[in-house]
């Protein structure tokens, strides 16, 4: 039986793994695009079984029972056209994540990690484009061995963008399913910029886009995720 772990670096909420790096790791088991459901907030520096289920379908578990289901799919998203990197670098300024955070540890957009550990992506609005962007300017620890970064990190950097372009008013919500195209592997001295934008709401669940793309405006990686306002709001550091 496989197995995987999540180091504590990789964390989203302090105690749990950024979903869409964890959804990344999953997706290492095949090599394929896959929509990942996340059950139960995944540990950190904890040993989970990955299961077989036919189909492509893999379940990931741990003491507590599943933690994930993810199977094969196709992204099907019409992406906008991003904007400059310049206006990127504007946006990101008035990153809500500076005012308030629900988790400011976060790998990919917490405020408190600092350069070289944590992804410091900070996607702020544009809102006259209904999107909201960042630079991602790749650090040289998230290489993969090849001058690339790895796909886990390329599926990180689709997660936090899409919060902060579904959430409102600095409301907490949480990653519960993402599916994840990487058309490339982006190079550690690569500036990339990232985008989200919302795709609708349906309650307490808000479906949004985001999409990586290279300095020249290559679209290097999608994704489609929905996010979950839980109906308990408090949060443990």
């Amino acid at each position: 039986m496989q197995t995987l772990s999540v180091a504590r670096r990789f964390c989203g909420p302090a105690r749990s793994a950024n979903g869409g790096y964890f959804a990344g790791l999953i997706a290492t088991f095949v090599g394929n695009t896959l929509r990942v459901r996340i059950v139960k907030p995944p540990p950190l520096d904890t040993l989970l079984s990955v299961v077989e289920r036919g189909e492509g379908t893999l379940e990931i578990q741990g003491g507590e029972g599943v933690i994930a289901q993810a199977q094969p799919a196709r992204l099907e998203l019409a992406i906008p056209p991003p904007p400059s990197y310049v206006e990127a670098v504007e946006a990101s300024r008035r990153c809500e994540g500076f005012r308030e955070h629900a988790f400011p540890t976060c790998f990919v957009c917490g405020p408190r990690r600092p350069r070289g550990d944590g992804m410091r992506i900070f996607a702020g609005p544009i809102p006259e484009r209904r999107m909201v962007a960042a630079p991602w300017v790749l650090d040289a620890s998230l290489d993969g061995g090849d001058g690339k970064v790895r796909p886990e990190i390329m599926s990180a950097a689709l997660d936090c963008p899409g919060y902060f372009a579904a959430a409102m008013h600095g409301r907490l919500m949480l990653l519960g399913e993402i599916t994840v195209h990487v058309n490339r592997l982006v190079h550690v001295d690569e500036s990339c910029t990232v985008i989200g934008w919302p795709m609708g709401a349906n309650g307490r669940k808000h479906e949004t886009g985001t999409a990586v793309f290279d300095g020249e405006g290559e679209l290097c990686a999608a994704a489609r995720s929905v996010w979950i306002e839980p109906r308990n709001v408090a949060t443990s550091p």
